[in-house]
């Protein structure tokens, strides 16, 4: 009777560049105690300079691997049918400057996305019909109207985007965070199909 080995493959990891990697690196593998240790160490791959920065170990790799070391074992397969493997090269730190640079362009871009909705809705005349209809008077300018409501889209986009600087006022995910992920998630569906080595064989036979 074969005995059964469970392995449950990761969506995705990070190595360094020329890294060996291992099946414990892509997979966590639970069953008989005498077999986990050596099959954790077992390489399937070594990353060389062809693969540039991205590997797929597809599952079908891993279970020929493990078939042809202990042809015994009965492999279980669980979760994602690739694992997308990104190589970290080294990279320069970007300058102060150049994040300064980026910094002021991104503000200014973000001030004028928000005066030119202001502009477009007529927010100026609606604070100052709002004044009018509460005073009675007319004024161009109602400060204490527009200067709560400008601190209010400030303190409103800080809470939207659950961040100040490095601190997080509580466990749920910026909307930032969740198409980060989402876009990740896509790239690395997208990547297991089109780099999967098992996948170019079939095409090519």
């Amino acid at each position: 009777m074969a005995t059964p080995v469970y392995i449950r493959t990761k969506q995705s990891i990070y190595v360094q560049p020329l890294a060996k990697i291992r099946l414990q690196d892509v997979a966590r593998v639970t069953g008989q105690k005498r077999h986990k240790p050596v099959l954790e160490q077992m390489v399937l791959h070594q990353v060389t300079e062809e693969d540039q920065n991205i590997v797929v170990i597809d599952s079908f790799m891993i279970i020929e691997q493990v078939i042809e070391k202990f042809p015994e074992l009965e492999v279980e397969l669980i979760g994602p049918n690739q694992c997308v493997v990104h190589v970290e090269k080294h990279q320069k730190q970007p300058s102060p400057l150049l994040i300064s640079a980026i910094w002021v362009l991104l503000f200014i871009g973000a001030a004028m996305a928000i005066m030119n909705f202001h502009y477009d809705v007529s927010m100026q005349a609606v604070q100052q019909k709002l004044h009018f209809m509460l005073t009675g008077e007319e004024v161009e300018h109602p400060l204490w109207i527009q200067v709560p409501y400008s601190i209010g889209l400030g303190i409103g986009m800080i809470l939207f985007f659950n961040h100040w600087f490095q601190k997080r006022f509580n466990e749920e995910p910026s909307p930032m965070e969740v198409e980060i992920f989402n876009y990740q998630e896509d790239l690395d569906h997208y990547v297991a199909i089109k780099e999967n080595k098992v996948e170019k064989q079939d095409v090519d036979r």
